[in-house]
């Protein structure tokens, strides 16, 4: 049988095949160990091939080539990856100003990682309603750096319900549901879809940082066609599997004028007649940017981007 993987927890598959019920699934050890660097081998979207037992129970037995995904270095195991979700049309990152802030290097690290395996991504400013003068300055100020990159940038609370034109983006699409802990993932999820039931839970007030609840990643289908998948919240964003010469072409802008460097190779750090960072002293490339290229070339010690729960 043949069938997509709808939740993942632990070493626990759901799996809703074309046609009859889901079939909670596992794997064998051997299958999950061959010629797979990954901590979660098997991931929400996957199609897979399964068995399923007299008692009920399935057996994945096999993977079908994903047509994309989204990857990070798994955590303090810096040769593994974790795969956050397969075969989707786009992904929304939830970005917060404060309480908790999302520092706009993970922000570009995500948006990075999502260009490599030709994943668009939305920038969802969240918790928009709760922003006093200064916040609400800054968050309109990441709105206009990304938007003028062109990304896409929605803006909106969390609690009420989604407007019509963010319903648009998402209607008939597989997207995936992604940021740090409390930046509202699952309450919006909540208002996407009557009877979810995804787990919420408030800031922490010692810290103003998100408490981590989401346990599993799940597809939640959407009324009106499509999906989404929430996950858990990510503390950070290791890149994985990035070559040096290859991480200007995963920034936008920086790609772009890298075209017009004195030299093909041009890393855009000391070379001569590099028109990178040109732009960057005339700010036509956002200095936020850059440090985070800067940052992802270096890429050795992650507590430069991770944050807390």
């Amino acid at each position: 049988m043949q069938g997509r993987v709808i939740r993942t927890t632990g070493s626990a598959y759901l799996v809703r095949p074309a046609e009859g019920r889901d079939v909670e699934c596992s794997v064998r050890g051997k299958f999950r160990l061959k010629g797979i660097r990954a901590t979660n081998p098997v991931a929400v979207g996957d199609i897979v091939d399964f068995t399923v037992g007299p008692e009920g129970s399935g057996m994945i037995t096999a993977i079908h080539d994903r047509r994309n995904y989204i990857i990070r270095k798994a955590t303090n195991l810096s040769k593994q990856s974790q795969i956050l979700g397969a075969n989707i049309d786009q992904a929304m990152l939830f970005v917060t100003v404060a309480r908790p802030e999302t520092l706009l290097t993970f922000v570009d690290r995500f948006l990075a990682s999502a260009e490599a395996y030709s994943v668009d991504v939305i920038i969802a400013l969240s918790k928009a309603d709760s922003y006093d003068a200064a916040e609400r300055s800054e968050m309109e100020r990441i709105a206009a750096l990304y938007g003028a990159i062109g990304y896409r940038v929605v803006s909106f609370s969390a609690l009420t319900p989604p407007a019509a034109e963010l319903r648009a983006m998402l209607r008939g699409q597989i997207t995936l549901i992604a940021g740090n802990s409390g930046t509202g993932k699952s309450t919006f999820v909540n208002s996407l879809i009557p009877g979810a039931d995804a787990r919420t839970a408030a800031i922490s007030e010692s810290h103003l940082t998100g408490t981590h609840t989401t346990t599993d990643s799940r597809m939640y289908f959407l009324p009106e066609g499509g999906a989404v998948i929430d996950i858990p919240g990510i503390k950070g964003f290791g890149t994985f599997d990035m070559k040096k010469e290859e991480i200007s072409h995963y920034f936008r802008e920086i790609f772009e004028r890298g075209r017009e460097c004195r030299f093909s190779n041009c890393l855009h750090t000391d070379e001569p007649g590099c028109a990178v960072k040109e732009a960057v002293e005339r700010g036509e490339i956002a200095a936020s940017r850059y440090a985070s290229y800067i940052n992802m070339l270096d890429d050795v010690d992650e507590a430069k981007y991770r944050q807390a729960f």
